[in-house]
């Protein structure tokens, strides 16, 4: 099996996903794709001080069938000693694993594995929680665990320990963009001949008092929709008033096509390109342009050696902000002249919220299952589109499409982009 552009091009061979539409890929895109929403009222802690009390809770067990346990990948003893978006990132991992086949059982094998997950916040939670200890109990009744608790590199390590893992090891931390730049690091990592496999993606778990109220001080979460979370992300709507906050992880397996193929792994897409650009413009704004975007896009298309169209499939970064959904739809205006209505753009952050660091890898998910099923994702509650109306944003309902390539987009505050091209096997 090789392609028309790449004799050997590096495929995905396994997927994992935990966010609020649940847990695993098949119930994340089932509920996807019927157009459910995993965004709830924020019963994490106490909001009634708040402007938002909604937030994309990763559902347990307790709630739905297909809901978190940490047992599936964790031993108990070791639970107290990570911060959630470890945990996540651990049971998103084993996932995608099972699903590669990919066992490090020798030196060499170890030596041969990268582990690159991402995150823009790291373990908040845990945070938040040793500042509280300290103020009403002192800095002697904090855990021993605390700071491995919360450290941004630590889902990697744990990925990397639970599986040994040697390889080459990263964690970047770009804000919303992280686990996008997570996959294109362990791509390069691959083209450079640093690693046979890749185990690559972000997790986040940031649903604390410090991240909602410093996303809140900075006017950027949806408040009116208090009362109705469902219909709080509205990407591409003139009723949007912000993102909605949301916990998760997702993480890939990438290899070399003849690795895969030597090995009896199935490819289930082609990793065919990575672009990754700076704004250099505002800490938190995208630029009006979406110049920076622009760049990352072209570059992602030049590396997989495919044209602007050849695209059939967007999935949108657009978080549901008037400013940052503007300037990602001028940038592909400007990359995508030529296209109209035979474009489809949607953002499935209306159905999971934003992810921030994780948000890059779920939506790599999501990009591969709409190339493997013929079926573009909806943009959840959109009903009033102020821009991009020249283009399909697949509103409320999934498209059937056939599918070759798609783009991925990911941006984050600082002004980092980065894109990627999935392509079918």
């Amino acid at each position: 099996m090789t392609t028309d552009r790449n004799p050997d091009p590096i495929v995905v061979t396994g997927m994992g996903a935990v966010s609020p539409l649940g847990v695993g890929v098949e119930i994340n895109w089932a509920r996807l794709t019927a157009g459910k929403s995993g965004i709830v009222r924020n019963t994490r802690f106490d909001v009634s001080n708040f402007g938002a009390k909604i937030a994309g809770l990763v559902p347990t067990t307790q709630t739905d069938p297909h809901g978190f346990d940490p047992l599936l990948a964790i031993d108990p003893k070791d639970i107290k000693k990570m911060d959630l978006f470890i945990q996540y990132g651990l049971v998103a991992a084993q996932e995608a694993l099972k699903q590669s086949g990919w066992v490090a059982d020798t030196p060499e094998k170890q030596a041969a594995t990268a582990t690159v997950i991402g995150t823009g916040v790291g373990g908040s939670p845990v945070m938040a929680d040793a500042v509280e200890t300290i103020i009403e109990k002192g800095p002697r009744r904090l855990s021993p665990f605390t700071v491995p608790a919360f450290l941004a590199n630590l889902a990697a390590g744990w990925i990397s320990i639970r599986h040994g893992f040697k390889g080459p090891i990263g964690a970047p931390v770009t804000a919303c963009a992280a686990s996008a730049q997570a996959i294109g690091d362990g791509m390069r990592l691959i083209l450079t001949g640093e690693a046979e496999v890749a185990v690559v993606g972000g997790a986040e778990g940031s649903i604390d008092p410090i991240s909602v109220g410093g996303f809140g001080a900075a006017r950027a979460l949806s408040t009116g929709f208090n009362d109705d979370p469902e219909a709080a992300s509205r990407p591409f709507d003139r009723k949007r008033d912000g993102f909605v906050l949301a916990e998760g992880a997702a993480v890939l397996v990438i290899e070399r096509l003849s690795h895969a193929v030597a090995r009896g792994a199935k490819p289930l897409a082609i990793l065919a390109g990575y672009g990754t650009s700076a704004d250099a413009y505002h800490l938190t704004s995208g630029e009006p342009t979406g110049a920076g975007a622009q760049v990352a896009m072209r570059n992602a298309l030049r590396m997989a050696n495919v044209s602007p169209g050849e695209i059939d499939y967007i999935n949108a970064h657009s978080t549901s902000t008037g400013i940052g959904d503007a300037a990602e739809l001028a940038g592909i205006e400007a990359v995508f002249a030529n296209r109209g209505q035979d474009l489809s753009i949607s953002s499935t952050k209306s159905s999971t919220g934003h992810l921030m660091g994780a948000a890059g890898a779920l939506e790599s998910v999501f990009s591969i299952l709409a190339l493997r099923d013929g079926v573009v994702p909806p943009t959840r509650n959109l009903e009033d589109p102020d821009v991009g109306s020249r283009f399909d944003l697949v509103p409320k309902v999934a498209n059937l499409k056939t599918l070759r390539h798609v783009l991925s987009n990911s941006f984050g505050f600082g002004g980092v982009n980065a894109s990627l091209v999935f392509s079918a096997v």
